[in-house]
């Protein structure tokens, strides 16, 4: 929408319609269909939205201030705004009674203010595009003329071509104010990143330092010599004796078991002397020993002698000391459970006697009576074994 396209406003023509219908607006709550057509699409909205569910005078639906809609309801029913008899119409001097200002809000909107002096009334008008009842100049809002300057707060200019020339200029302003904003927040910008490359370099000046290696406990070994290090490391654990083991296989086999006496070792190869005594196995020993063989002696003098060298005299020798420390280990925890079992097998029946006799006690059976109960089952049970 250019300047170049939009006309001056008829004042007159615009207001000489709307003006008139203020007294009947501050007593209706209807508009008047004929007034509808020369307020904007919004104002028009707004009035036919609202009054159709209010019981109020639809007067202050043309005020988006309601702070000043008293003060318009006390002058659209005063009698200035009373028409001519003759003419019908309400006596305004336009040329002279009022003032006009033009203001360019954006690319789209270009508004009016129309002041009224005498009535203390303003008028915002509207140029409207794409409207249903016309294109062209529309009522926007109705309202009081501030005091003491009626344009305060409105401004403008006194053509539209002036008001056009500000637009520009003001926008002009904004994109240099936009831009040194930006080149400002852009500088604040870089010196953070700044800030931030400074605070980063400090790492990158750290000299770098590699963690030194911890080594393994276990031992190293050698790109050539690996496997058999690790076999020979390993293999000294096959000697090791642990320590709960009473089974020493260094002392079983150092150790020379002597035979009991009477016996004899069994003999690694057969009898060539042409002896035909019978050999006698033990049970015990799995047949490790056989009898001791008797000497032979030409006469009974050297029997008696014992000067015979093969003559074997068995006597009795010490046992594995790892044996006997094992058998007296295992005698000893055997004792020690059985006592343990003892023990609680005899705080078992007293206990259970205790608790016999208090359900005696609770059931009414005196003393003298459980102990001849008791008595009773015990000699059924001798009975019994028996």
């Amino acid at each position: 929408m250019t300047s170049s396209n939009i006309q001056q406003p008829d004042i007159q023509q615009v207001l000489g319609h709307v003006l008139p219908s203020l007294p009947a607006a501050a007593l209706s709550t209807e508009p008047a269909e004929n007034i509808l057509p020369f307020l904007s699409p919004i104002l028009r909205q707004r009035v036919q939205l609202l009054s159709s569910s209010s019981s109020e005078p639809w007067i202050r639906l043309l005020c988006y201030d309601t702070s000043n809609v008293p003060k318009l309801t006390e002058i659209a029913k005063s009698d200035r705004l009373e028409p001519h008899p003759v003419s019908g119409e309400v006596e305004i001097d336009w040329d002279y009674d009022s003032e006009i200002r033009y203001r360019r809000v954006d690319e789209e909107t270009l508004q009016v203010l129309v002041v009224l002096k005498d009535l203390n009334l303003t008028f915002r008008l509207v140029y409207c595009v794409g409207d249903p009842v016309g294109d062209g100049w529309k009522v926007g809002e109705v309202s009081v003329a501030d005091q003491p300057s009626p344009f305060s707060s409105f401004g403008g200019a006194s053509s539209i071509v002036e008001a056009e020339r500000q637009f520009r200029e003001s926008k002009s302003k904004a994109i240099q104010s936009n831009g040194v904003a930006s080149s400002r927040a852009a500088l604040v910008l870089d010196n953070d990143e700044d800030d931030d490359d400074d605070y980063w370099a400090r790492y990158d000046a750290t000299p770098a330092r590699t963690p030194a290696i911890k080594r393994s406990p276990a031992p190293r070994t050698t790109h050539g010599t690996s496997t058999t290090a690790e076999d020979d490391y390993y293999a000294q654990y096959d000697d090791v004796q642990p320590a709960m083991d009473n089974h020493d296989p260094d002392e079983e086999a150092n150790l020379d078991i002597a035979p009991p006496l009477g016996l004899g070792a069994r003999p690694g190869q057969p009898v060539v002397n042409g002896s035909d005594e019978e050999e006698v196995e033990l049970n015990e020993t799995q047949g490790a020993w056989t009898l001791a063989r008797a000497p032979r002696s030409p006469s009974t003098h050297s029997r008696r002698s014992g000067d015979d060298p093969n003559l074997v005299h068995p006597h009795p020798r010490p046992a594995s000391s790892a044996g006997s420390n094992a058998s007296i280990e295992k005698l000893e925890a055997a004792a020690a459970k059985q006592e343990q079992n003892d023990f609680g097998v005899k705080q078992h029946v007293s206990r259970s006697i205790k608790s016999l006799f208090m359900l005696s006690r609770a059931s009414g059976i005196d003393r003298e009576e459980f102990e001849r109960l008791v008595k009773t089952e015990l000699d059924m049970l001798g009975l019994m074994e028996e």
